[in-house]
């Protein structure tokens, strides 16, 4: 192990190696198949690899979402579920462990975030609305769209710029949001929406002081913020670690904290709360929490189950409460901190500072010789599933979609390759396989070309389009 991946795991620890909190129980096997073999998987796939079949990869890192190993307790949880279906006990709990822990007032449940996303854009976006906040999310900026909104990104120029090695690069500009503010009138802004941390910048999270500058000037034009909770706790772990005012909080704490100066929120319990299912949206707004308690009987279920089947409410519950634990959060950031500083050491092109929940392959340096229009990103995430049977996402010119009133391509500056690390499921070992791909594919990038788009859906296109290679 070299010094500095030594110095960067061990570091709470003194000189000693950091390891898991928690042993494993139960293993599910794996299999790399041939080269010839995923060389067909993935033209069948149309270089898509969320069209590759499951058993198909060999380490699966396209999403944490819903792919986290849940634990003994999770699991005799769900020997407890209560399917009635109205005033399930587990919702309580549910709603009990979200008070807890995220000091929201209202609780709804939902079948997953994007249900949640739906409903608080439904409830609160007018036609020619504006909605700012810290880089777009795939689904959430859809869901303000089909609501009649214009998402605006006021995130600082720094999240932009991969090699940018600023602490925050989640937080919001307050001179880009003022003039939005300005610009589009305050009664044409339904709220903010805050992520923490930002998936599409890399991981990147908010500081406090950010949010709490950001409060102080919505409270001035009467405002709300809305959070995008998804990844909040390990957001609260990079202000333990980065501001010093929080070194000695828990996680718990800031998180908590953090809400306080938020007017709700929407999760998708598939991240942060280490289930496969479920999500939920809160509020302190008491005739918000009336309107969405109606809206969600005709999208997603009686307002005590949301879509959600009884189990699936206490296996959130319990994972609420172990997800806020330091040392779980502590080994989930340390696991991806591990690969960056393996990848970082061969001189790879990752988004720095390495987020929380995976690296970022800056596919637009590892293929600079391939032009934007030619899906550098998606090429990249093929390659490294040819190569080696893992499978990644492209977040890049694909995941940003078209500009609906141009129908041009959109462009952002970042065209990257998530390898999202599912918490609780890969070893060390697995990541030293996964490091050692990348720099295959990064040792033989010239001669590599682009690909070519040869089916795009309508709407999310990153999801089911298909490509073909340019020879």
């Amino acid at each position: 192990m070299s010094q500095s991946r030594y110095k960067t795991m061990g570091q709470q620890f003194g000189r000693r190696s950091w390891a898991e909190p928690w042993k494993i129980k139960m293993v599910e096997p794996i299999s790399m198949t041939s080269p010839k073999e995923r060389q067909k998987a993935l033209i069948d796939a149309g270089y898509n690899t969320f069209l590759l079949r499951s058993e198909d990869v060999y380490i699966d890192l396209l999403t944490d979402s819903g792919t986290s190993a849940m634990s003994d307790r999770q699991w005799a949880g769900m020997m407890l579920g209560d399917e009635a279906y109205a005033g399930s006990r587990n919702f309580y709990h549910l709603e009990e462990a979200v008070k807890t822990y995220y000091g929201y007032k209202y609780l709804v449940p939902t079948h997953q975030g994007r249900g949640a996303e739906h409903l608080i854009s439904q409830a609160l976006i007018k036609k020619g609305d504006y909605i700012p906040g810290n880089m777009y999310f795939t689904t959430t900026r859809l869901h303000q769209e089909i609501a009649g909104g214009t998402f605006i990104d006021v995130i600082i120029d720094e999240a932009h710029d991969p090699d940018d090695t600023h602490p925050f690069k989640g937080n919001i500009d307050p001179e880009k949001l003022e003039t939005l503010i300005k610009k589009a009138g305050k009664e044409n802004i339904p709220y903010v929406s805050l992520a923490g941390t930002v998936n599409m910048a890399g991981g990147q999270p908010v500081s406090m002081a950010n949010l709490k500058a950001t409060r102080k000037l919505c409270n001035r034009y009467g405002i709300p913020i809305y959070l995008d909770a998804t990844r909040m706790v390990e957001n609260a772990f990079f202000i333990q670690e980065r501001e010093a005012e929080y070194s000695g909080k828990s996680i718990a704490e800031i998180l908590k904290e953090f809400c306080s100066y938020t007017d709700g929120a929407w999760m998708s319990a598939k991240k942060d709360h280490l289930v496969n299912i479920g999500g939920w949206l809160a509020v302190n707004d008491n005739e918000l929490f009336d309107k969405l308690r109606n809206m969600v009987v005709i999208y997603e279920g009686l307002h005590t189950y949301g879509g959600m089947a009884g189990r699936d409410m206490e296996a959130i519950a319990i994972g609420i409460s172990e997800a806020v634990q330091d040392d779980h959060v502590r080994s989930r950031v340390n696991q991806v901190r591990y690969l960056g500083d393996l990848l970082s050491e061969w001189d790879i092109p990752i988004v720095q500072p390495v987020g929380g929940h995976a690296i970022f392959l800056n596919a637009r340096s590892i293929y600079d010789h391939i032009p934007q229009d030619q899906f550098p990103a998606q090429r990249l995430a093929a390659e490294l599933y040819l190569d080696s049977g893992i499978r990644a996402m492209e977040r890049g010119i694909v995941s940003a979609g078209r500009d609906p009133e141009t129908g041009d391509h959109r462009y952002p500056k970042l065209e990257l390759v998530r390898l999202t690390i599912p918490r609780r499921v890969y070893t060390q070992a697995h990541m030293d396989v996964v490091a050692e791909a990348v720099k295959a594919i990064f040792d033989n990038r010239k001669q590599t070309k682009g690909l070519k788009m040869v089916y795009e859906p309508s709407v999310l296109r990153f999801f089911q389009a298909r490509f073909e290679s340019i020879t």
